[in-house]
């Protein structure tokens, strides 16, 4: 018999730190989730997008037995669930083929499975690739675990609590599911999603839960993954619940800071980028306020007769979950000044800290020049370090990385110096061509952040390739006529000592390119491309300079590197040319700051060059057109060209809402016409005026 008299019930949402394929690994994350929201009484819990197989498992998706494994970690799920719902994403094999589902379970039982409707393909999402989308309003019947359960476009009923699901890309489309779920009256709507991080999009998110809530007179749940699950992408852990009239108490730090979501609502949402492996985010919602406010809406009209078919009604008998004070996980930095700072900061050194720890490698190498790139990245794996110990605390923090024994040494009250001392080794290597400037640069940041710091000579190496190379051509080489080769050597001969090093202490040989260089391809294959991963290829130039001043200066103390004044002086430079060159990036290229604005135009906002000249003509007046028009030529030629460098790029992170990495995101040709009518366009027009690209 229902009861027509639930008035509250207890909602979780639970951010789950998951590995592709890491069955035992992720079922265990699960039951820890499930058993704190059952310690806090939560009675219907959230977990994120494919949960239990992982959601980057890529095309190991396509191999039968991960639905198959993934059937069985959700059957072993079952007993936990008793006097609770529980909804978990894995991969479900229906009709051939995949789907990306949902299933509910409560007391113990599947309820049903529901498939997502609207598949991410753009940007770094291949998901069309492995699954097909569930078309509207169509249920069918499932064979799990030996039962017949029904599979697709579902509602359900549990004690007269009736629930949907919008299964993360659903809320990103004009077509919401959740407009047809607001017409079916439903109380709750879940959002289970694997939603990758990048810059701002937390606003977008609190926008798409908090309209969602106002516009479908629902509470809503928002579950995501956290941390670097996959290699490439990074996710936030954000979680989020919006109702009407929660009631907020004091968060850690003992400020109530309720955050109106709109219309009588109020949103709560859990901490961002944490190193743990699960977040719990809880709250108590009261289901007459939703449903007073639903009735008193002039303009709802519901649905009628109301498609049963698509409703699942589940025994499971709730009970009124007494209020409790929901607790909102806002920190200080979010509502700060310096929020992309945070997140950069925030975003890598997790995605760092996870690699580590899922590539079982026992730290990072870095080649340490003295300059911005290199000495960002030993900064970065500081702040893990700090962080790291500054929220976990040693016991735990240690006991995530006991792989390496140097870790699993350290007495109890260690500093942030004795660990990245036993995590990243650095190197200095000095040609001719390096000067004291960067020599000390790079000795007082390792000091600073208490790295293993080497310094080495590869002067000799140098001379001795250069030697070989003028025997070959039988004639000397020389500066104005072989510039490139003898910077480029110099750069290729510090590549074979840093993986040496890598190669004795088993650690990861950290790339040093940023997205500008990648780009435009200012930057030396085999040389500072040389690596396994490349943290810093999705962040450009231009701001990471601004980070660096930032995390100089104003970052708060725990992650503040004073020592970076030494780096923040320099212009940048390659350092390969002879000093009387006076070499730097920026004379060899442009400005950052229009290298960054024209890749964006090209890349993000796909313009042909004439289309971006004219762009820059309006945003930059104080720079002659012949200028801005070589400059557009400039970096056409030189990402046209270089194409092929960027396909041998080291993974990297992706930060932004664009990257340049084509194994994920921009994929162009290798080959192509290199943009010449385009070009020839820009000239023609610059022509008209008068002028000639210089």
């Amino acid at each position: 018999m229902r009861n027509e008299h639930i008035r509250s019930v207890h909602l979780g949402a639970a951010a789950l730190n998951q590995t592709p394929a890491d069955w035992d690994g992720n079922l265990r994350r699960i039951h820890t989730a499930i058993a704190e929201a059952r310690a806090h009484g939560v009675t219907m819990l959230c977990l994120p997008e494919l949960a239990i197989s992982g959601y980057g498992c890529e095309d190991l998706f396509l191999s039968p037995y991960v639905a198959r494994t993934s059937e069985e970690g959700l059957m072993s799920l079952l007993p936990k669930t008793e006097g609770m719902v529980l909804a978990v994403g894995l991969p479900v094999l229906h009709a051939g083929v995949l789907f990306n589902g949902v299933a509910v379970i409560s007391d113990g039982k599947v309820a049903g499975v529901v498939a997502k409707q609207s598949l991410a393909g753009d940007g770094i999402h291949y998901e069309p690739r492995w699954f097909r989308a569930w078309p509207s309003r169509v249920r069918d019947i499932l064979r799990i675990g030996g039962l017949e359960v029904p599979i697709g476009d579902l509602r359900f009923d549990f004690d007269g609590v009736t629930m949907g699901f919008e299964i993360c890309e659903d809320a990103w489309v004009a077509k919401r599911p959740g407009a047809a779920l607001s017409f079916d009256a439903v109380d709750v709507i879940f959002n289970p999603s694997a939603s990758h991080f990048s810059f701002g999009k937390r606003e977008v998110r609190r926008r798409l839960v908090a309209e969602g809530a106002r516009a479908f007179n629902v509470a809503y749940v928002y579950a995501n993954l956290l941390g670097n699950e996959a290699g490439r992408a990074i996710y936030d852990g954000h979680t989020l619940i919006a109702a009407p009239s929660l009631s907020v108490g004091a968060d850690a730090k003992g400020a109530a800071r309720i955050q109106k979501a709109g219309a009588g609502d109020a949103l709560i949402e859990g901490p961002r980028f944490s190193m743990q492996e699960h977040v719990l985010l809880h709250a108590t919602v009261e289901l007459d306020e939703i449903r007073a406010r639903r009735a008193s809406t002039a303009s709802f009209t519901p649905r009628l007769p109301r498609d049963r078919e698509l409703f699942v009604e589940a025994p499971l008998r709730l009970v009124n979950a007494p209020r409790q004070a929901a607790t909102n996980h806002v920190a200080t930095w979010e509502l700060g000044e310096h929020v992309k700072e945070e997140e950069f900061g925030r975003a890598v050194s997790l995605g760092l800290f996870d690699y580590l720890r899922k590539s079982k490698s026992m730290g990072y190498v870095v080649s340490l020049s003295g300059g911005a790139d290199s000495s960002a990245i030993c900064c970065l794996i500081t702040w893990l370090a700090r962080s790291g110990l500054d929220e976990l605390g040693h016991t735990t923090f240690q006991a995530r990385l006991q792989h390496i024994p140097g870790i699993a040494a350290l007495k109890p009250d260690a500093l942030a110096e004795d660990v990245v001392h036993v995590l990243l080794t650095t190197l200095y290597q000095a040609t001719e061509q390096s000067g004291v400037v960067t020599r000390n640069a790079a000795k007082m940041v390792a000091n600073a952040i208490g790295a293993s710091h080497h310094e080495l000579s590869v002067d000799a190496l140098v001379k001795g390739y250069i030697a070989l190379g003028e025997e070959a051509f039988e004639r000397p080489l020389m500066w104005d006529r072989d510039d490139i080769a003898l910077q480029n050597i110099q750069a290729r001969v510090r590549s074979p000592s840093a993986w040496l090093l890598a190669n004795v202490e088993n650690k990861i040989l950290l790339a040093t390119s940023n997205r500008s260089e990648a780009a435009v391809g200012y930057a030396t294959m085999d040389g500072d491309t040389s690596g396994g991963l490349s943290p810093i290829a999705g962040i450009d130039k231009n701001y990471l300079r601004v980070w660096l001043r930032w995390l100089e200066k104003d970052a708060d103390s725990l992650v503040r590197v004073p020592a970076l004044s030494c780096v923040n002086v320099q212009a940048p430079t390659a350092e390969l040319r002879p000093a009387d060159r006076m070499q730097t990036d920026e004379d060899d290229l442009m400005p950052y700051d229009v290298l960054d604005r024209i890749e964006r135009l090209m890349i993000r906002d796909r313009h042909a060059p004439l289309e971006i000249f004219e762009i820059l003509k309006l945003e930059r007046p104080d720079v002659s057109p012949s200028r801005l028009a070589l400059w557009v030529e400039r970096f056409t030629k030189l990402f046209a060209r270089n194409q092929w460098k960027r396909e041998r790029y080291a993974p990297s992170f992706h930060l932004d809402d664009e990257s340049l990495d084509p194994k994920t995101f921009c994929r162009m040709p290798i080959l192509s016409g290199g943009f010449v009518r385009e070009l020839g366009e820009m000239r023609a027009s610059l022509a008209r005026d008068g002028e000639t690209p210089r």
